[in-house]
């Protein structure tokens, strides 16, 4: 009897061998794609991820970039604008001494007009009106009838006037100026009632 208990534990024995085996092949069958799948899928993951984080700091770094662009753009207006004040200021302060040159030169005497310390002096002058020609000063041109345009013209008295229309020059009294459409100092003017 030992025999066939022996007989029968060997094939007992062979049998769990052979089902543990063929468990153990199903189930490597079963978890080796599964495996390879999650290898796959997790490195398909921090792919995604690492995407992700590219293209926000891609955003990021293009956002600084514009913002870098915007602030230089407005540093360099700022600084155009403060040079243009400054010229301004300048030229302002410049124009009473042309006002002055001018009417130096419309009330010298004739006898002395040709003299050569007076042609420097009306070379000086000139000089001065080149400058402010280069720094784009132009003359705000003002005739007798000409329509009054506050924007360009400021009024010092309202006259009777004959051969003139109402509401329009007499005449200049002061040269006024601009740079492009800017005034910087407007025309004085008489206006015709």
């Amino acid at each position: 009897m030992m025999t066939e208990t022996t007989a029968q534990d060997q094939t007992t024995t062979t049998d769990a061998t052979t089902t543990n085996a063929a468990e153990g092949v199903a189930e490597a069958e079963a978890t080796t794609p599964a495996a390879e799948a999650d290898p796959i899928a997790a490195l398909q993951k921090a792919l995604q991820e690492a995407k992700a984080k590219a293209d926000e700091y891609l955003d990021g770094w293009q956002r600084a970039r514009a913002e870098f662009a915007n602030y230089k753009k407005r540093q360099e207006q700022q600084n155009a604008d403060l040079r243009a004040f400054a010229t301004l200021d300048l030229i302002r302060k410049l124009l009473p001494i042309q006002d002055d040159f001018e009417r130096a030169a419309k009330t010298l005497p004739e006898g002395i007009a040709h003299m050569t310390w007076i042609e420097g002096v009306m070379l000086i002058q000139r000089k001065l009106k080149l400058i402010l020609e280069s720094e784009g000063v132009k003359e705000i041109e003002v005739h007798r009838n000409d329509p009054f345009d506050p924007a360009l013209h400021e009024a010092i008295s309202h006259d009777e006037a004959e051969g003139v229309e109402s509401g329009h020059v007499i005449e200049e009294l002061q040269k006024g100026y601009k740079i492009g459409d800017r005034v910087i100092r407007p025309t004085l003017v008489r206006v015709a009632k």
